[in-house]
């Protein structure tokens, strides 16, 4: 597939279908914008494929303009509706015709399996239909041979993350940000009143929204489609609820999918669940179903740079496709867009309901991506301990914070201390980074002390930015010996990476230092080597949304240019992936610098969109971005040469990016990054010579790498990745940023 549309002139257009998901508009959006700014004329079909069928004003030129304001909004703008008529030749039949009549051949549908299904159907038996299009005389043979084929192309909008073959599905994440902050809510109220509660959340035959808030919200059992429990687990149940109470748990939380089954294939209501935990553990057990709550609401910031990327590959895909082209559906895999075949991605995403019915559960989870599969095995751990205790004679594993504040640490060290428990180390935390362990601040901690810390915001166990200097090397390495330190885990960012590397360049000299010691990369910079993601980004990025969200709201009544800048020091993640969630139409990297001709183009479009009649502009621009071109300044040369047709505010969104309660994502990745942490800290204590690795997230895996060789990898001036992944997107805001007239 190339970056070019077709040579000539293309129609092409786009339809949600099915359940709604939060994230559809942005994926809406990412077509149309994508397809206009390759000279495509594009039409929004209303009313899914219902709208295909009926035609007339049902399908719609759809223009720059319409798909202005609908980013940050909930549902689906175009509507959708359950189509039965569609479902017949004849109903595909009108659709046909309505698409033809109007020069379109070129089709990008979001939907679930079953709307894709039939699209793929509809693809197929295109050619046919224009035969009987032209020999019923409704169409012309002239205008059935303009259009042979039907090229197409798929997006999955499901808030169940069903898909298989991908990692995430449109919707998913704004749903278990739904789902995590009433899982909080909840507990608020159950650890007032010592309550147990049962909260039922989506999932038919998919069990990711109920298995993740359950981790997310730090929930004490879960039930999902893909893993029926075993006879006997109501009372298993409810024995690990009162081990809980009986350990210091005010509260008691269990989450429950709504198509979870037992091993017979008999539903396990969630009614059934409360009954029984009141039954057996005499307590009042109180129940809420969320319900479609799980589908409201604006988009997460994932929810909508994702679907825009998506979006935008699905507009290339049908533009660049020909008659004998595969009809594929486009997801996400790691950090990269993946175009699965059509038909079978739809075969294998519904094979897991019939392996599930088949009582075959290792397969059904075996079709699950493996973030899924941790994290059943995590879950398992951390809610069926082996021992909740410490054992003696074991191996000491301290966990320290060190660098700037990034939420979701406190997630990491909670499942490292609860995780290493049960793995039978003992767990020590170090207070104020290597500035307290120098001064020997080192703690033993126990389950019940990191209770409460899987989303709070902050770092409990404290953190400095400060580097060790080899001068303080010797009061370091006496720390660990007086402490029995055998491992160490440092989460941080940049400053922990950097005092970790020069600690194992000192091993030689200090043998305290021959210990085994991982870097948990927790930054909301995400500008660590070897890893996609970092722990701490995705909450920076929903508050720069958020922020943005405001700042447009109160430019509503106004002609405005507004110019937010965001944290990142010299990388530029969070600008542009902020400005690509928040709609901006100009994003300023340090990546790529600010020169005075690129600002001479700007002035100069500014002046010409507010002069035909635009009444909002946004620009993000990264905090480094130029020593000399400030936020200030861009400010006041937009005001200067505004002519009186807009005024300038500029907003520094500032240290909010790295407060708040850690977003859904960030508490999963630190759940999943302590787990693996404590994995290669065992493999390395067991080794003849310990070395210090550093871990990272590349395509859905956790990998982890020497840390003698990180800065092999990495812009040590520049403090970033030499390769980035996310620079791949600037096209994308190139293409939904700016009306192609400009």
């Amino acid at each position: 597939m190339t970056d070019t549309a077709a040579a000539s002139p293309a129609r092409l257009a786009v339809l949600t279908s099915g359940g709604d998901a939060q994230g559809m508009n942005a994926a809406v959006r990412g077509v149309a914008r994508t397809a206009m700014s390759r000279g495509a004329e594009v039409f929004a079909v209303y009313e899914g494929y219902q709208g295909l069928v009926d035609g007339g004003d049902a399908i719609r030129r759809f223009t720059w303009g319409d798909a202005g304001n609908i980013l940050g909004r909930g549902g689906t703008s175009i509507g959708t509706f359950r189509s039965k008529e569609f479902r017949t030749r004849q109903g595909r039949l009108k659709a046909a015709k309505n698409l033809v009549e109007r020069g379109i051949d070129r089709l990008v549908v979001i939907g679930g399996d079953g709307s894709l299904t039939g699209l793929d159907a509809f693809r197929a038996e295109w050619p046919g239909l224009m035969d009987e299009l032209a020999d019923a005389g409704l169409i012309s043979p002239e205008m059935a041979a303009a259009h042979p084929a039907l090229m197409i192309a798929g997006l999955v909008g499901s808030i169940d993350n069903d898909l298989v073959g991908t990692d995430t599905t449109i919707g998913a994440d704004s749903a278990l940000h739904r789902i995590v902050d009433a899982i909080d809510a909840i507990t608020a109220t159950a650890a007032s009143h010592q309550r147990c509660f049962v909260i039922e959340v989506m999932g038919r035959h998919c069990g990711y929204l109920a298995l993740m808030s359950a981790i997310a919200g730090g929930a004490d059992y879960v039930l999902i489609p893909e893993l029926p429990p075993a006879d006997g687990w109501e009372e298993q149940m409810c024995a690990e609820l009162r081990r809980g109470r009986a350990a210091g748990r005010r509260e008691s939380i269990v989450v429950v999918a709504e198509g979870a089954q037992d091993r017979t294939g008999e539903p396990i209501t969630s009614e059934y669940v409360r009954a029984t935990i009141s039954r057996i553990n005499g307590e009042d057990a109180r129940l809420t179903n969320l319900g479609h709550v799980q589908r409201g609401g604006k988009p997460s910031a994932y929810d909508r740079w994702a679907s825009t990327w998506l979006g935008y590959s699905a507009a290339l895909e049908a533009l660049t496709a020909g008659p004998a082209t595969e009809g594929v559906v486009l997801g996400i895999r790691g950090s990269e867009i993946v175009r699965l075949p059509l038909a079978e991605a739809v075969a294998r995403t519904r094979r897991v309901p019939e392996l599930i019915a088949a009582g075959d559960y290792d397969a059904a989870m075996g079709l699950r991506n493996e973030d899924f599969t941790d994290m059943a095995r995590i879950f398992t751990e951390l809610t069926h301990p082996n021992r909740v205790t410490t054992k003696e004679d074991s191996p000491r594993v301290a966990i320290l914070h060190a660098g700037g504040l990034a939420p979701g640490m406190n997630t990491a060290a909670r499942a490292a201390v609860r995780l290493g428990i049960a793995r039978g180390h003992t767990m020590l935390g170090v207070r104020n980074g290597f500035t307290g362990l120098l001064r020997g601040a080192v703690d033993e901690l126990g389950w019940e002390d990191v209770e409460g810390w899987t989303g709070a915001g902050g770092a409990e166990l404290g953190l400095r930015r400060d580097v060790p200097g080899v001068e303080q090397f010797y009061a370091i390495s006496r720390a660990l010996e007086d402490h029995r330190v055998d491992a160490l885990m440092v989460i941080g960012g940049w400053n922990a990476y950097q005092a970790a590397h020069l600690m194992q360049g000192e091993a030689d000299r200090y043998p305290a230092f021959r210990i085994p010691i991982v870097c948990v990369p927790a930054t909301i910079d995400n500008n660590l080597p070897g890893s996609d993601e970092t722990i701490g980004a995705d909450s920076a990025l929903n508050e720069i949304v958020d922020d943005i969200d405001r700042i447009k709201q109160s430019a509503a009544a106004t002609t405005r240019c507004f110019v937010v800048e965001t944290m990142g020091r010299h990388c530029g993640y969070l600008a542009l992936m902020g400005g690509l969630a928040g709609g901006a139409e100009r994003i300023y990297l340090d990546e790529d610098g600010i020169g005075l001709d690129q600002l001479n183009q700007d002035v100069r479009w500014l002046r010409d969109s507010f002069g035909r009649g635009r009444r909002l502009f946004l620009a993000v621009r990264s905090e480094r971005a130029s020593e000399s071109y400030t936020t200030d300044f861009l400010g006041r040369l937009f005001e200067g040469e505004s002519h009186g047709l807009y005024d300038v505010r500029t907003n520094i969104i500032g240290h909010v990016q790295q407060g708040g309660e850690p977003s859904p994502a960030d508490r999963l990745l630190a759940t999943r990054m302590a787990a693996a942490a404590l994995d290669v800290l065992a493999r390395e204590l067991g080794a003849d010579e310990p070395t210090a690795r550093y871990l990272g997230l590349r395509g859905g895996r956790i990998e982890d790498h020497p840390l003698a060789h990180m800065t092999e990898y990495v812009n040590s001036v520049k403090r970033r990745p030499r390769t980035q992944w996310w620079m791949e997107l600037r096209p994308v805001v190139a293409a939904v940023g700016r009306e192609p007239s400009s």
